[in-house]
């Protein structure tokens, strides 16, 4: 079972390392460990015999004490849809000068304590990637909860975490034509 990293850890805040493709047995492993980790913390019945787990629909190779620039993410996404993704040396390539937010606020595995308030992120990205599920070189156009996912999951990998995208003085400060999601 994987242990999740918490934000009181240096290595949090580290830039990971590019990781070198193709995939040897041991990355690919790690990366599939994430995914099955990730998966189990969104079943009910899993949580209820394992209480210290909480949901996730996120996961960077930082949070499990590899500052490898590796991620993946899993969730629902319409009837019987989900987002998948299993990422190698992700970038973004593009992003909107639009922004948006959750309303509700960003969580983190890593982060047991509230930080309340908005980080704002770009509305609309285009992420390049070597997709380890897929065994292929991937573009991702995500706008909305999606490209927050993708956004706050990279952050992982450059030692960002979403409370310093937090406005300090003015948490709940609304940023103009900024989209509420």
């Amino acid at each position: 079972m994987l242990k999740i990293v918490k934000d009181n850890v240096p290595s949090l805040r580290a830039k990971s390392k590019e990781v070198d493709l193709p995939l040897d047995e041991k990355t690919l492993a790690t990366i599939k460990e994430m995914m099955e980790y990730l998966k189990l913390t969104q079943d009910d019945e899993f949580r209820s015999s394992h209480p210290s787990i909480r949901e996730g629909i996120g996961l960077a190779a930082p949070q499990i004490g590899k500052n490898l620039r590796m991620l993946v993410i899993y969730y629902p996404k319409g009837e019987g849809q989900f987002v998948e993704h299993a990422l190698v040396n992700p970038k973004i390539v593009s992003r909107s000068l639009k922004k948006c937010y959750l309303e509700s606020g960003e969580g983190c595995l890593s982060v047991e304590e509230s930080h309340e308030g908005y980080a704002y992120r770009a509305y609309r990205i285009q992420v390049k990637a070597y997709d380890a599920l897929k065994g292929e070189d991937v573009i991702i156009k995500a706008q909305g909860f999606d490209a927050i996912v993708l956004q706050h999951e990279i952050d992982h990998l450059d030692g960002i975490l979403f409370y310093d995208r937090i406005d300090k003085k003015n948490p709940f400060k609304k940023e103009v034509g900024a989209v509420s999601i």
